[in-house]
């Protein structure tokens, strides 16, 4: 076994209250690649090209809902994607008690897919969406599949909004706070999957005082400096073994 993988297994081993921080490399292993290395769009009406933030901003929402569904159906929901390694493990770490929640930048819901109970959702999620006029619930499958363009509301017709914190938005006040709370009460903050460049979400690793930083990650971040473990491998697969390890 690897000196790095075995450190981790026993980090996992002593530790009893874990913090996972995620973001969209969790689920590039469950063939989600990450929407910002989407390519632009060409916008006829502003003739211009749009990046894919721009794409997914609350002024593209509003201007122009059509197209900003058609970027939403096709490059941030899935709804084949299954949980990989890391969702699993993560899980299974809750499941014996060690894990005490799940932060995730991720809108896809496959935390909670894999078993997870505690998971906040910074971003929130695909699998939720409200009418923004009388706030009735639909489901992905609705605005994936049976939904017009953009998707109305059966019960009074106001435009089905996704449950998701687009460029432009704030994240959930309440959603931070339980954030922070819990990666300030953990003895060991695992990032992973994030280069931690996307703020406020970023920021909540100034929370952690504990014992144990490790960051799994393919890239540099700039959490690197302060871990006490780093490794560039893939998270799926390197959280799988070490549950293994750990004989679990």
């Amino acid at each position: 076994m690897p000196d790095e993988l075995q450190k981790l297994v026993e980090i996992l081993r002593e530790s009893e209250k874990i913090v996972f921080f995620g973001g969209a490399g969790v689920s590039t292993e469950s063939g989600i690649p990450d929407f910002r290395s989407a390519n632009g769009l060409w916008n006829e009406k502003l003739q211009v090209e749009l990046s894919p933030e721009q794409l997914v901003s609350h002024t593209y929402f509003e201007r122009f809902p059509k197209e900003f569904f058609d970027f939403y159906r096709e490059k941030l929901v899935y709804p084949d994607a299954e949980p990989n390694g890391c969702h699993k493990a993560l899980a299974r770490l809750e499941e014996m008690g060690k894990l005490l929640a799940v932060v995730t930048q991720n809108i896809d819901g496959l935390h909670q897919a894999a078993g997870s109970k505690t998971v906040y959702e910074l971003h929130g999620s695909v699998l939720r969406n409200y009418c923004m006029d009388c706030h009735s619930f639909y489901d992905a499958d609705y605005v994936m599949k049976t939904a017009p363009e953009p998707p109305k509301c059966e019960a009074c017709g106001g435009i089905v909004k996704p449950d998701v914190v687009l460029y432009e938005e704030s994240l959930d006040g309440e959603t931070m706070q339980k954030a922070a709370e819990a990666i300030a009460r953990a003895d060991t903050l695992i990032i992973g999957g994030t280069s931690l460049v996307v703020y406020p979400a970023a920021g909540f690793i100034r929370y952690f005082h504990g014992k144990h930083l490790v960051v799994i990650n393919k890239t540099e971040t700039k959490a690197d400096r302060s871990a006490e473990l780093v490794l560039r491998t893939p998270i799926g697969e390197t959280m799988e073994a070490a549950m293994k390890a750990l004989g679990e």
